[in-house]
């Protein structure tokens, strides 16, 4: 088949309108067309009065290599590529053992596991939360009575954080081996909308994903995996050879339990703050990581549709309109927004007692009445945080403690109108944006829960996003502190053979090992981790 990309058509064309186009590119009659399909589909919205769908379509011909030959010069003109996923290895028929662990159920060990199950590995789960089901109900607890469950909530449990977030299921990651089309195709199996392998933006949202995750689950039990819940490692189990190579043994559990183990993949997310203390005690090769805080901006949904969309607001094929934005401040700081969530809701994200953290959530209908999204500050180890691995995990600590502190020691969080952060005034009341986030929010002054030069980076920047979305910089829009889970404080580091820098058997996988970030990139590192943890044991 041949790969047509940058067909671009008005927004309300007719349906003939995309094989026609196909035809006036290619140079061919429709008779000439065997088949067609659309590969992806996005929206140019750059000029509001004249908003374009960008269409890339696989073309089946019954000449194709003669129209591939003439049509050369033209590079949105390709063979399609091959997009079915290969496994790396199989293992072998009634494979006994040793079976491999997989630590934590959110995208990336969801997915490691699932690869190490359908190659045959049959490997066993852990995870200190609970299914998902019981996990959404621990965390509606919090939401609603205020009343927070450490062990299971938005960070641990099954699923992972991105079971409670808008579902997006896009990334930057280069992906040349397209894994990121296998993703996305078990998702469908599992239960998501078909029209994620053809939509740029795709999204699934938090009741989908509870349903996915169960359905995964059961794939993976009926390959032979075998999950365990209620189960937080408490210590791992380290020996050291005469030349001083370190090798993973086994597991201990908070139980007292003890599980045999020299292949861990490592995906227990970006909050399991215990766990990265114990590694670093046991010697686990750490360095800290970059990450951001701030906090979240709620808007109406229809003044940004209004704002990126003008007069086609509404229209079904554009949905609810998100943003992107980004300024470099006068103080060397960098804002931008982070985890945009188009009709949604803002969350109680905390996972420890004492301390307030927001997220954003969406469902799939996007229909809420208000978008969120982080408005947060770029930090660095250097000149931040510069004390150790684990100084960032304090400085979240602490602003998070100072947040739960501001918004009245009861889990509202602090809350401000942008009008009066602008002016550097405590807000007294709520305008014409009202918070989502639950259980409440207190008004307050956020310049009590974050640090001075993020405080200044954000005045400078609201006024100049205000001009890039009209609204945006409105007095009575809504921040919400405070936002510290923008990424893992801390990078586990590995070698190219997705192994611990200094112990062989452990691999250091997704986003709280510091290489992903969302779940499309988290889900296709448990992948690659897993491909290595199986080419490890076919080698012995």
């Amino acid at each position: 088949m041949i790969r047509l990309n940058e067909l671009k058509l008005p927004l309300d064309h007719p349906a003939d309108a995309l094989p026609q186009a196909i035809c006036a590119r290619l140079g061919v009659d429709i008779d000439e067309i065997l088949s067609w399909q659309i590969a992806r589909r996005a929206h140019d919205a750059r000029r509001k009065a004249a908003i374009l769908m960008v269409y890339s379509v696989d073309v089946a011909l019954a000449d194709e290599k003669a129209v591939l030959a003439r049509m050369t010069d033209d590079a949105h003109v390709r063979p399609t590529p091959y997009t079915t996923y290969r496994f790396a290895t199989r293992a072998p028929a009634h494979f006994a053992g040793p079976r491999p662990v997989v630590i934590g159920t959110g995208p990336c060990g969801l997915f490691a596991a699932l690869i190490l199950a359908q190659m045959g590995f049959r490997p066993i789960i852990l995870d200190r939360g609970k299914v998902v089901r019981e996990r959404t109900k621990d965390t509606w607890g919090l939401w609603r009575r205020g009343v927070l469950d450490p062990e299971s909530n938005v960070q641990f449990g099954e699923g992972g954080a991105g079971t409670f977030s808008d579902g997006k299921l896009y990334s930057q990651i280069k992906d040349p081996r397209h894994l990121g089309r296998k993703v996305l195709t078990e998702f469908v199996q599992a239960g998501a909308p078909p029209e994620i392998l053809t939509e740029a933006h795709p999204h699934i949202g938090t009741f989908r994903l509870v349903t996915m995750v169960e359905s995964i689950r059961r794939q993976i039990e009926g390959l032979g995996g075998e999950y365990r819940f209620g189960q937080r490692v408490e210590d791992i189990h380290i020996e050291t050879d005469h030349d001083g190579t370190r090798h993973m043994r086994g597991l201990h559990l908070h139980n007292g339990d003890y599980l045999e183990a020299d292949q861990v993949v490592l995906a227990i997310g970006h909050s399991a703050r215990d766990t990265f203390h114990m590694l670093h005690d046991r010697g686990v090769f750490i360095e800290a990581k970059p990450f951001s805080i701030g906090v979240r901006i709620e808007h109406p949904q229809s003044w940004i549709d209004k704002a990126r969309f003008g007069a086609c607001a509404g229209h079904p094929d554009l949905g609810a309109a998100a943003y992107s934005l980004s300024h470099h401040c006068a103080n060397g700081r960098t804002v931008y927004s982070f985890c945009m969530c188009p009709g949604g809701r803002v969350v109680a994200a905390t996972s420890e007692e004492g301390r307030v953290a927001t997220n954003g959530m969406s469902q799939y209908s996007r229909a809420e009445f208000n978008a969120n999204s982080g408005l947060v500050v770029g930090i660095d180890p250097q000149r931040d945080y510069p004390d150790g691995p684990l100084a960032g995990i304090a400085l979240q600590r602490h602003w998070e403690s100072q947040a739960f502190v501001a918004g009245g020691s009861t889990y509202a969080a602090p809350g401000q109108r942008l009008g009066d952060f602008l002016a550097g005034q405590p807000s007294s009341a709520f305008g014409e944006v009202l918070p989502s986030y639950k259980p409440g929010v207190t008004p307050t002054d956020l310049a009590l829960c974050l640090p001075d030069f993020a405080i200044a980076a954000m005045r400078e920047a609201l006024p100049v996003f205000g001009r890039q979305i009209p609204g945006y910089a409105h007095p009575d829009a809504m921040m919400t502190g405070v936002e510290t889970r923008t990424s893992s404080p801390i990078r586990i580091t590995r070698g190219k053979d997705f192994q611990s820098l200094n112990t062989c058997g452990l691999y250091p996988a997704g986003e709280g090992a510091g290489y992903a970030g969302g779940i499309l990139s988290a889900a296709v590192d448990g992948i690659k981790v897993a491909e290595a943890v199986a080419q490890s044991i076919m080698a012995r």
